[in-house]
């Protein structure tokens, strides 16, 4: 035998014994029941108020991983993007879902994280175009109305902490803001 043919046949038998075990492994995988689902995604539209730039629009987005029903970690994004502050926070966030009987929840969070501001402001010589970015630490109450079983309407109220310093441009540091948002929220 020559050896293309012996590794053409080693080959085929290595590829056969994978796919035996794959096919194995998969039928011995438990079928997954609606409430195996252990992943939940949030979307919000709100304010946020203390800025350097005053008041901003801001839009959310969060992803959780269900521990149990009561307890889930994931990432929470917030934007602002519109106006002369662009500002994008990022950060790991811990949640604890008290359910009531009545189909409402209370969310309360904290977590950590990162924020960048980018200013932009004005023309000529006062023209104001400094960015920095800080840690950043959420620490938040959510509000939500189950309106079926896998989707809530919520209410959340956050204080932002972090240093945001863009000096010399402006004295003032931004140390603190708060963010009133309204979304909805999907898991199991």
């Amino acid at each position: 035998m020559s050896f293309p043919r012996v590794f053409a046949s080693s080959l085929r038998t290595v590829f056969a014994g994978v796919v035996i075990l794959l096919a194995g492994l998969l039928a011995n995988v438990p079928s997954v029941e609606a409430d195996e689902n252990r992943w939940g995604f949030g979307s919000d539209l709100g304010l946020t108020t203390g800025t350097v730039n005053d008041t901003v629009f801001t839009l959310g987005l969060n992803l959780d991983y269900y521990l149990d029903r009561n307890f889930s970690l994931g990432p929470m994004m917030q934007i602002s993007p519109m106006g002369d502050l662009f500002q994008f926070s990022f950060a790991g966030v811990g949640r604890y879902h008290f359910r009531l009987n009545n189909g409402i929840n209370l969310v309360p969070y904290t977590g950590f994280g990162l924020t960048h501001a980018d200013l932009d402001r004005g023309t000529g010589p006062a023209r104001i175009d400094r960015n920095d970015t800080s840690w950043f630490i959420p620490i938040g109450l959510a509000l939500e109305y189950q309106v079926v079983h896998n989707m809530a309407l919520s209410s959340t109220l956050q204080v932002n902490l972090h240093d945001i310093n863009l000096s010399p441009s402006l004295r003032e540091n931004d140390h603190t803001s708060v963010t009133l948002l309204f979304g909805f929220r999907w898991g199991p």
